[in-house]
């Protein structure tokens, strides 16, 4: 086709994805855990969110942030999956030059949403584990309100720049992009154009967004930790510190995969393309997927309300 081509031409009105490149034949295989990963992201969210709207006892700070994490997730997930399975199962490999912008905006926008999110969730476990008396004046719903608008803000502002300089760039080279979706630095490295700008301002934001996030969820946790191995039972410590364990797994969930999948980007050179392609798809699927999971399975509120929604069989 001639979409296909590499001779020159002036910013294209459509790029091409590639999918998965060197696993071709595999695609349709590997659509078959894409799309669990995906219908279990969905339908667990939505239940959260169903949950959270539903019951009352459950309009507290904790499942406030867990909300918006379900949204971001919904977003994120629902941002690249349709259209990895569109190139998967019927090989439209084509998109948009303003949808892939739209597509890249919303997939690290919203992820660096995730991430203020698990600031804010870190924040209500200090606030809840060392000022437990002074939780509900601390953590009003105009503060928790005012916490969720910055992260977002935050994350959209960022971010913004990101569009805007793909746009500007000339790409005169080719219109292929090796990749599943419209990833910031692979959309721009097809620019025939001196794109340090782009380079360095991605590199800071992910270097300022997550080394910022992460040094306030030790802070919070370094905190935390001391005022468990204060309480004077073996069984005080391990309660109060239990109501942390779901959130310390889907940080876990999230920021690994996510670290590991941007130094083997930066510095994995002899790593095939496959793997980074292939490493960054499951990176964006299994938090969405794994949040709902660990939270119904951890939280006591949530199986309550789920076991009521559940018909049971009169004996």
């Amino acid at each position: 086709m001639s979409y296909y081509n590499t001779t020159e031409f002036t910013n294209p009105s459509i790029f091409i994805l590639l999918g998965i490149p060197g696993l071709e034949m595999a695609h349709v295989w590997l659509s078959i855990p894409f799309c669990i990963m995906y219908a279990i992201a969905i339908l667990g969210n939505f239940i959260i969110l169903f949950i959270v709207k539903m019951e009352l006892s459950l309009h507290v700070p904790m499942f406030y942030f867990l909300s918006m994490l379900a949204l971001t997730d919904l977003v994120v997930s629902t941002s690249i999956l349709p259209k990895v399975l569109a190139i998967f199962w019927f090989n439209t490999r084509e998109i948009d030059f303003n949808a892939c912008l739209i597509q890249l905006y919303f997939i690290h926008c919203f992820t660096a949403i995730e991430s203020g999110i698990f600031v804010a969730m870190a924040f209500d476990r200090y606030v809840a584990i060392c000022h437990p008396l002074r939780h509900s004046t601390i953590l009003t719903n105009p503060v928790v309100a005012k916490i969720g608008l910055v992260v977002v803000l935050r994350g959209i502002m960022l971010m913004l720049p990101y569009p805007f300089l793909a746009r500007q760039w000339p790409y005169c080279r080719t219109n292929i992009i090796s990749h599943s979706y419209c990833e910031n630095m692979a959309v721009v490295k097809l620019a025939c154009a001196d794109i340090r700008v782009s380079s360095y301002y991605s590199l800071s934001v992910a270097l300022f967004v997550t080394g910022l996030d992460v040094f306030f969820i030790v802070v919070s946790y370094t905190q935390i930790l001391k005022a468990v191995f204060s309480l004077p039972t073996k069984n005080a410590r391990l309660k109060t510190f239990g109501t942390c364990t779901s959130h310390l797994c889907v940080i876990l969930a999230f920021y690994i995969p996510g670290l590991f999948s941007f130094f083997t980007h930066r510095f994995g050179q002899n790593v095939p393309l496959y793997f980074h392609i292939l490493f960054a798809i499951v990176y964006l699927l299994v938090p969405p997927m794994l949040n709902p999971v660990i939270y119904g399975v951890r939280t006591r509120q949530i199986q309550d309300r789920l076991l009521r929604l559940i018909p049971h069989r009169r004996t």
